[in-house]
């Protein structure tokens, strides 16, 4: 599953960040590590952004760039 796919007020682990250099890069930079526990807080009104939160901060991301990160749903 991607993180895009993840319901508001749900949890996830991140298994694997993927994407071509750049990209991967920045979201890597950004906290956006494999087996970081994150939470979708919010989304816009049309779906893009996304708000998550993880390491005790808020991270807002477009949809195209949370379809890259894979997660596990946690409880």
């Amino acid at each position: 599953m991607t993180l895009s796919e993840l319901k508001i007020g749900k949890s996830g682990i991140i298994t694997d960040v993927g994407g071509d250099g750049a990209l991967r890069r920045r979201l890597l930079d950004m906290g956006l590590t494999p087996k970081t526990k994150v939470m979708v807080r919010k989304v816009a009104p049309l779906g893009d952004p996304i708000e998550l939160y993880l390491r005790g901060y808020e991270l807002t991301i477009r949809k195209d760039d949370a379809n890259n990160i894979q997660i596990e749903e946690a409880e």
